[in-house]
C-alpha cells in the first residue's frame, strides 16, 4: 500500500540534509527521483548516492525562484520518464537579518532579509508548483508535499521570518488542497510535514556547541520535546512516504507534526 514502484518524484532541495533524507525514504520505495537543487555538485553527489543505494535518481540543476529554470527542469524530466507524480517543495531556508539576535531588537529587522526568507520558503515552495504541478492537473492525479516548520505552529524566539513564512506555507497548503479537488477533482492532494528540531548546517551553530554538547537554546529545545533529543532526518521519511502513496489517498490540506511531541508539550 506504501509502494510508489514506477512513480515519479520531485524534491527540490533534494541535495539538503531533509530533502535528500526524503529523497532516499521515497527511492527506497521505488520511485524514480528527480533531485533538484541549484549546486550541480551537491545534486549530483545525492543523485550518485541514491544509484549507489540500487535506486533511479536524475540530477536536475535549477532555482525555485527563477521559472524559466523550472520549466526546463520539467521538460527534462518528462523526456526521461514521462510523467510527475508527487512534489516535495524542500528547498527553504533563513537569512541572517531575518533573525533577531540575543543582543537585537524587533526594530533591528532587515526588511530586505525578510523578504529574502519569504521569497526563498513560500515563493520557493509557490513556483514550484505552479510549474510541476500543471502535470498532475493534466494526469488528474498527483501528491504535492510541502515543507513547513514547528516555527508556523508555535512561537519560537529570534526566528521571526522564518516563522512567517512557514506559516504562510501552512495557509497555502490549505487552501491549494481545496482549490484543486474543486476544480480538477479527487486525485489531486496537498499536504504538508512540519518538522520539529533537526539539526542541519544552518542551524547546527545555534544547537550545538563546536565539542558536540547543546548550547542554552539546544537545551531549552530539547528539554520542551517530550522525546528530549533532536529528530533525525530518516525520520521524515515516514510522513513522506505515506503522503505520496495511496495509503493516504483520503487525504488533503492537513500539516503533519514530525516533532518528537513538542507540539503537544505545554512546557510544565
Amino acid at each position: 500500500m506504501f509502494e510508489l514502484n514506477g512513480k515519479v518524484a520531485i524534491v527540490t532541495g533534494g541535495n539538503g540534509v531533509l530533502g535528500g533524507a526524503i529523497a532516499h525514504g521515497l527511492s527506497k520505495n521505488g520511485a524514480k527521483v528527480a533531485v533538484l537543487g541549484r549546486t550541480k555538485e551537491t545534486v549530483e553527489s545525492r543523485v550518485k548516492e541514491i544509484k549507489d543505494k540500487g535506486g533511479e535518481a536524475l540530477a536536475v540543476v535549477a532555482d525555485v525562484l527563477d521559472k524559466e529554470s523550472l520549466t526546463t527542469a520539467k521538460d527534462t524530466i518528462l523526456d526521461q520518464w514521462g510523467s510527475i507524480d508527487i512534489l516535495v517543495n524542500a528547498a527553504g531556508g533563513n537569512k541572517k537579518g531575518a533573525v533577531i539576535t540575543p543582543d537585537q531588537e524587533f526594530f533591528d529587522l532587515s526588511l530586505e532579509a525578510l523578504d529574502g526568507v519569504n521569497q526563498l520558503n513560500f515563493n520557493g515552495t509557490v513556483l514550484p508548483t505552479l510549474v510541476f504541478a500543471k502535470e498532475m492537473v493534466k494526469q488528474k492525479k498527483g501528491s504535492v508535499i510541502n515543507i513547513s516548520s514547528m516555527a508556523a505552529q508555535k512561537t519560537i524566539t529570534r526566528v521571526m521570518g522564518y516563522s512567517a513564512s512557514k506559516a504562510a506555507i501552512d495557509n497555502f497548503t490549505k487552501w491549494l488542497a481545496v482549490e484543486l479537488n474543486h476544480k480538477y477533482g479527487e486525485g489531486l492532494r496537498v499536504n504538508a510535514i512540519a518538522p520539529g528540531f533537526f539539526v542541519g548546517e544552518q542551524n547546527r551553530d545555534l544547537l550545538l556547541n563546536q565539542d558536540g554538547s547543546l548550547t542554552s537554546r539546544g537545551q531549552k529545545i530539547v528539554d520542551n520535546t517530550p522525546m528530549a533529543r533532536f529528530g533525525e532526518p530518516e525520520e521524515l521519511q515516514g510522513a513522506a512516504i505515506w503522503l505520496a502513496s495511496e495509503a493516504s489517498a483520503f487525504v488533503t490540506g492537513i500539516v503533519i507534526p514530525v516533532d518528537g511531541g513538542f507540539s503537544a508539550f505545554g512546557g510544565i
